[in-house]
């Protein structure tokens, strides 16, 4: 656990180092930002965030170290002349991967959603260029099924004054429209969570005849949120793991078509710290024999699968985010095929 602690000491710094390298000038850019602000709003949720994306791979490359050092100080040897199985040798590394899964596990749930949250706002506010910006700020040609009867279309909606124009609603029953209601504006009222309609127009459709009604202004309820116009991906990132399954669920209700983006954010909270007994089993079974070479040779080998496990992580969170595929099989892929690694050297290993 102490070279684990040492290991992930190192790695922070350097992101951090590599990370104002870049920004360096966009916090210059801005005369009212301070040096605390910075660390207190950005850092800090930095640092949290990278520490619990590194937790797997510090423990990677912590074992590999610490078992190297028993193996060159002959003490594996010992252990095997004790008649002490390689399942017994495993478990006081199960123990430690255990603690920093469970650790992992709540941060990626909890934790790092809502320290995300601080952290990409302060991204847009001082950091993102305004175009950047805009993906956020603007909807336009929306569309969205709020009930199984029910749907809206909006041409163009701003979610930073909550104001759109050329909205629609129309109700069906079956295949037969029941109501369609038209207004020119809309405004959401967030006191309330009520709606403002401008220059408004109400047709009711009778099997014989025909009702329209308008008016100027209509205040009216309908259930849905200028949040619920964004869908990106970057969003799920900074929900709680119960608000995006309830978000999820939700939208699935509404018939957004494709939201494998957000299932593939919830698959990862779990896959990646589940990693660590992947890892682990890796790692020892790599190191416990007495190489020539030592360290630097086992350190090597395992700082390559490292690489090598973050590039399928990547290539499944993207494979993952296609609509029509099972995002969950695309997520734990990695661990499938590390896994399958890890079987073998183990039974390898216990020979």
């Amino acid at each position: 656990m102490v070279t684990f602690l040492f290991t992930l000491l190192i790695l922070i710094p350097i992101a951090i180092a590599i990370d104002i390298a870049e920004k360096i000038d966009n916090f210059l850019e801005h005369q009212d930002l301070g040096f605390l602000q910075i660390v207190d709003e950005y850092y800090i949720n930095f640092i949290i965030y990278y520490a619990n994306t590194f937790m797997p791979l510090a423990l990677f490359i912590a074992v590999i170290l610490f078992t190297s050092k028993l193996s060159n100080n002959t003490e594996i040897i010992a252990i095997n002349n004790a008649k002490i199985s390689f399942t017994r040798f495993l478990l006081p590394y199960f123990i430690g991967a255990t603690l920093i899964t469970l650790l992992s596990l709540a941060m990626n749930h909890f934790v790092v959603p809502s320290s995300s949250k601080i952290r990409k706002k302060f991204e847009l506010t001082y950091i993102k260029n305004k175009r950047q910006n805009q993906q956020f700020k603007y909807v336009s040609d929306f569309s969205l099924q709020l009930t199984d009867s029910t749907y809206i279309f909006i041409r163009n909606f701003n979610t930073q004054s909550n104001a759109g124009y050329d909205f629609t609603s129309e109700v069906y029953d079956g295949l037969n429209m029941k109501s369609k209601l038209v207004a020119d504006n809309i405004r959401y009222n967030d006191k309330d969570s009520s709606f403002l309609l401008q220059n408004w127009r109400l047709r009711r459709i009778y099997e014989d005849k025909d009702s329209i009604f308008s008016g100027n202004k209509i205040d009216t309820v309908f259930n849905f949120t200028p949040k619920d116009l964004i869908y990106k991906s970057a969003l799920s990132q900074e929900m709680p793991s119960d608000e995006l399954l309830k978000f999820i669920e939700i939208s699935e209700k509404r018939g957004v078509k494709n939201l494998n983006a957000y299932l593939v954010e919830f698959h990862k909270r779990t896959s990646l710290p589940i990693a660590s007994y992947v890892l682990t089993i890796i790692a020892v079974a790599l190191a416990f024999r007495k190489r020539r070479g030592g360290t630097g040779v086992n350190l090597a080998i395992g700082v390559g699968m490292m690489f090598i496990y973050v590039f399928l992580l990547k290539i499944s969170e993207v494979l993952g985010a296609v609509a029509g595929v099972n995002s969950l099989v695309y997520v734990w892929m990695p661990n499938i095929f590390f896994g399958s690694i890890a079987l073998y050297l183990y039974l390898n290993a216990r020979k």
